[in-house]
């Protein structure tokens, strides 16, 4: 098979196991500010999934990256899954065990209920069990078993969410001694929230039982040790991913007055939700890209590949920036029901733009991945975790979250531009840097003027958008048509 219809075959199928379930999980948005209609309870929910993030990076270890490396090239490849698995292993029921004796600590210290706590530990230790069997799919090009175990996954939270957070109250409401009432708590909405998540990892682990189960469990010593000096940089990478990620919402409960910080981050979430489509997208290519740029590496010229792909990552989103600007206003409306929130629709753009900057970063990390020079990776994101925490600190508290969007705007675009000037040094690919810069400075200049100049006016945005399709078409029909219809 053509190896571009394979790239975007695999692309389309993990996209669509990450956008169909995110999409379902859109559904999850309008039911909380329904259900929890001030912002302040939205707040501390998106609290505690920012410390879950954080804490899965650090269960992970960068062992997901180091396994695709090393099972490409081994000739033993049994051996890279047995010790990645008994790792992974060894090091979530070490975690598992201090977390629970220390449950009240670090309840104290985070701020968050200890019944939260005992919560997020279950879960970090579920989600930490399936890394490596989802990485072992990925490998061996299981995409669809992939997508259905992923899409399932969302499906229970969501049912379960939707059950919990408006039927079970209905149903006790109308009928007391119903068979459920035993199930049903007054103001018990944060808590069957992370119950749903809890059932739908537990299911989620028993459906990946297979590889533990036919694993022989042989442990490499020496293999574990390389995966580890490979991994580590790839963990500070991903920690310092994460605070670009997620930690402003600690830092806004940090540094916001207590009276109103909560609420602040409800409505910032909530809005934030919009900007999710961009990351969707590039969280599809790149998981469907990973194991490309790795299996392509030995290949004859694959810079021009790397090139190229990078090119048409750029133009799908260009046109996805453009595209939700222009509908923000439905999809506000779509997405997150409340009024309440809607005062922080002035992010969306930002973080649009901070995710697709994001997005081209991860498709230019290709160098220091295939060279094995993980470390200019860990490098880079500590620069942009860096910028993160000091626009934040020193913004919050006069911006607000308007800081915290600036921040992980600036954090993302001096990644994709540090890791574009390096690469150039160590391994240069020949990107098309004209036309990828045009398309981008055109749909950045057709977004601002749609949203902030024009005030978000439908008819103006659609003409924008309508114009840079046209240009696309223009220039890129006929390369599109040779890369897709090549044999």
């Amino acid at each position: 098979m053509n190896p571009f219809k394979k790239l975007f075959k695999q692309t389309f199928v993990y996209g669509l196991a990450t956008v169909l379930p995110r999409m379902l999980s859109f559904i999850l948005v309008p039911i909380y500010t329904a259900v929890m209609p001030n912002p302040a309870l939205y707040g501390e929910v998106s609290i505690i999934f920012s410390w879950l993030a954080i804490f899965n990076v650090f269960l992970a270890y960068g062992m997901e990256t180091a396994f695709f490396r090393f099972f490409y090239k081994a000739e033993d490849k049994n051996k890279v899954i047995s010790t990645s698995l008994i790792s992974i292993i060894v090091s979530t029921v070490v975690f598992f065990i201090l977390a629970l004796i220390l449950q009240q600590q670090l309840a104290n210290w985070s701020g968050i209920d200890v019944k939260y706590i005992q919560f997020t530990i279950y879960i970090l230790v579920l989600d930490a069990l399936v890394i490596i069997p989802f990485s072992w799919l990925r490998a061996t090009e299981k995409s669809t078993k992939y997508a259905i175990i992923k899409i399932g996954n969302v499906a229970i939270n969501l049912g379960l969410n939707v059950f919990f957070l408006i039927y079970l109250p209905k149903i006790v409401t109308a009928n007391p001694s119903s068979v459920f009432a035993w199930m049903y708590k007054l103001d018990y909405q944060i808590s069957y929230i992370f119950i749903s998540n809890l059932i739908a990892s537990g299911v989620t682990l028993l459906l990946m039982l297979e590889l533990y189960l036919k694993n022989k469990y042989d442990f490499d010593k020496e293999l574990w040790k390389k995966m580890i000096n490979y991994a580590m940089p790839v963990l500070i990478a991903g920690i310092a991913f994460t605070i670009n990620e997620v930690f402003d919402r600690i830092l806004l409960q940090w540094l916001l007055p207590e009276n109103i910080a909560e609420s602040e981050i409800g409505k910032y979430s909530a809005c934030y939700k919009i900007a999710v489509f961009m990351t969707l997208f590039a969280t599809g290519f790149r998981l469907g890209i990973e194991p490309f740029f790795f299996s392509h590496a030995d290949s004859k010229d694959p810079k021009k590949a790397y090139a190229l792909i990078t090119n048409y990552f750029v133009i799908l989103g260009s046109i996805i920036l453009l595209g939700v600007v222009v509908f923000a206003d439905l999809l506000k409306i779509l997405i997150v029901k409340n009024e309440a929130y809607w005062e922080a629709m002035p992010v969306v753009p930002i973080l649009i733009l901070a995710s697709f900057f994001l997005g081209i970063y991860h498709n230019l990390s290709v160098w220091y991945k295939v060279t094995d020079k993980t470390r200019y990776g860990a490098f880079i994101s500590l620069i942009g975790a860096i910028i993160t925490l000091l626009i934040n600190f020193f913004g919050i508290p006069k911006f607000g979250y308007m800081a915290s969007a600036v921040a992980t705007l600036l954090a993302y675009g001096t990644m994709m531009m540090l890791s574009y000037s390096i690469g150039k040094k160590h391994y240069p690919i020949p990107y098309n840097t004209r036309k990828i810069t045009f398309y981008l400075s055109v749909s950045i200049l057709f977004s601002i003027l749609s949203f902030y100049v024009f005030n978000q006016h439908f008819i103006v945005g659609l003409v924008f958008l309508i114009l840079f399709l046209a240009l696309v078409y223009k220039l890129e029909h006929e390369k599109l048509r040779q890369i897709l219809f090549k044999k």
